[in-house]
């Protein structure tokens, strides 16, 4: 019981969490936007928000290693904090130049924090699941889902905020339940989660397994093949076709909740073997094929006139791709948490997720590029080349061989 309880306070803290982070983005875009920010600019705001998380993950699966989750997870959530109130500080009198200064620095105090209880609370996940009765998959699929179809709500949350409390009040209400979030999973969670010897070098921090180097080069590219169409290039096409701005973040929150649910079942849809890997790898393979498939064929779709409107066809054809996104995604959450190594699992989720950072930020930096060259087919093509990439590392996975130990339980 103590594990499945330790598991439930980490997810309803990451939550919380997960909350304030999508509704932040959206308080953030909606704000700017009114105030006449271009989306170029916009996604300019969140590029130390990408970039910061390769560092913090690396630093955060170390330091969780070294002082344990729940420590991890408190600092997490207290830069969380500090950077709504330092958001919150902005003064609508300074210059444009200034006022993006100091929301990029405040968005990179919360790329920080978000990725520091990202990967403590992923850790947590592998220090618990030994007492799950063989759960890994199920609890890292739950937990993966339903902090993606929070996010989504968040969304909503921000437009909400903004809407009813305004900018700085709604950073103000959001910066206070965070602290009594913080309080309660400080006093609920046992202090040496997850602790273990950390590496005393730079080179033993990045010597990994195979499995984990290889399922972090494949993340890079999973990741970046989203963020190459989601961040500028569908937002900006959205808007292009007589979109309202709402009716965006709306899209994006739906899709974002879907995503999250069909994570949430993925374990369902993916055939189970007795030592976690020898089935799992070749759905990832499969998974991977399929989704490398889907921007091809809306690329050609998108360029080709049809009967249908384009937008409904971007709208359409990204769902199916969100759909086998997610399942992919949440097969490369688990199979991090089975390659890593039991003594050391914080160290290997936080170099994993460095990965995903880098994805993200290099798909950012080409979702502008790509859809200002060619436009939304352009950050598309830029997409499949990407899965392709992820597709073929797949094959380099192992499947069954040497999986790690269980971590005693904490």
């Amino acid at each position: 019981m103590s594990a499945a309880r330790n598991y439930a306070i980490v997810t309803a803290a990451y939550w919380g969490f997960t909350l304030s982070d999508g509704a932040l983005r959206m308080l953030v875009l909606l704000h700017f936007f009114r105030l006449g920010y271009s989306p170029f600019t916009l996604a300019f705001l969140f590029l130390l928000y990408e970039a910061a998380g390769i560092f913090a993950n690396l630093g955060g699966g170390w330091l969780a290693s070294r002082f344990g989750i729940p420590r991890m997870l408190a600092v997490g959530l207290g830069l969380q904090i500090a950077g709504l109130v330092m958001l919150s500080a902005l003064d609508p009198g300074w210059g444009a130049a200034l006022s993006v200064a100091w929301v990029v620095a405040a968005q990179g105090i919360a790329g920080i924090a978000k990725d520091l209880t990202k990967t403590a609370s992923k850790s947590a996940i592998k220090a618990t699941a030994d007492a799950g009765a063989g759960q890994l998959f199920r609890w890292v699929a739950w937990f993966t889902g339903s902090k993606n179809a929070m996010k989504g709500v968040g969304f909503f949350l921000g437009g909400l905020l903004l809407d009813l409390a305004g900018f700085r009040e709604g950073l103000w209400l959001m910066a206070g339940a965070l602290a009594v979030i913080l309080i309660a999973a400080a006093l609920s969670l046992p202090a040496r989660l997850g602790r273990a010897e950390a590496s005393k070098s730079m080179r033993e921090l990045f010597s990994k397994s195979a499995g984990v180097n290889l399922l972090a080069a494949a993340r890079i590219f999973l990741f970046g093949a989203r963020d190459v169409w989601f961040v500028v290039g569908l937002p900006v096409f959205l808007y292009a076709q007589g979109w309202a701005f709402l009716e965006v973040g709306g899209f994006l929150a739906a899709w974002t909740i879907g995503y999250g649910l069909v994570q949430g079942i993925a374990p369902s849809l993916v055939p189970r073997s007795a030592d976690g890997l020898r089935r799992e790898v070749p759905a990832a393979r499969l998974w991977a094929a399929l989704l490398a498939a889907i921007p091809v064929v809306l690329a050609l779709l998108v360029m080709m006139p049809g009967a249908l409107p384009v937008d409904l066809i971007v709208a359409i054809g990204l769902a199916v791709f969100g759909f086998a996104f997610a399942v992919n995604s949440s097969l490369h959450s688990y199979l991090i948490l089975a390659y890593a190594g039991s003594e050391k699992a914080a160290e290997d989720v936080g170099f994993y997720y460095a990965a995903n950072a880098a994805g993200r930020l290099i798909g950012i930096l080409l979702s502008g590029a790509l859809y200002q060259l060619a436009g939304l087919a352009g950050c598309l093509i830029g997409s499949a080349v990407m899965l392709a990439l992820c597709w073929a590392i797949s094959f380099a996975l192992p499947a069954g061989a040497a999986k790690a130990a269980p971590l005693r339980p904490v």
